[in-house]
């Protein structure tokens, strides 16, 4: 069974809504890191694998990577190689470091119910602008429900 994202039925029409996001996408805004960079906590605290979980292939991959490990039986059918804080992690390539670079300050028009890819975004130049663009919407708001 699936996650269900529970929310209020909108009361308007998409086009009465608007989303605003500020985003740090990782193609643009990220690089790869190493273990060290990322505060990786296996670089940190050192790490197990329990060597009954790994294929053949797997196996030998960890005991042939260069890094320095222990194999430590635990029990009859439980034996884990145990590698050294220090050293990067099997998941290296999967770390990444922010770069400077802002995030991006995007107003869409409509709510969750729009397909993103069919309308275009405003993409402010600042979070000033961004901010004004968010005030504004909500006063008009607050406008409209003042009236009644």
């Amino acid at each position: 069974m699936g996650f269900q994202l529970s929310r209020p039925a909108p009361l308007m029409s998409p086009a009465a809504y608007k989303t605003y996001a500020m985003v740090s996408p990782i193609g643009s805004h990220f690089r790869p890191g190493t273990c060290a960079e990322t505060q990786c906590p296996h670089y940190l605290n050192g790490w197990g694998v329990r060597v009954e979980n790994l294929s053949p292939e797997l196996l030998h991959d960890a005991r042939t990577s260069g890094r320095k490990y222990q194999e430590q039986q635990i029990a009859e059918g439980v034996t884990y190689l145990v590698f050294e804080a220090g050293q990067p992690c099997f998941r290296v390539s999967e770390h990444r470091v922010r770069i400077d670079r802002p995030a991006l300050y995007i107003v869409r028009p409509g709510d969750y119910r729009v397909d993103p890819r069919t309308v275009k975004a405003r993409l402010h130049q600042n979070p000033e602008h961004w901010v004004e663009d968010f005030a504004t919407h909500q006063q008009a708001i607050a406008d409209e429900i003042n009236k009644g």
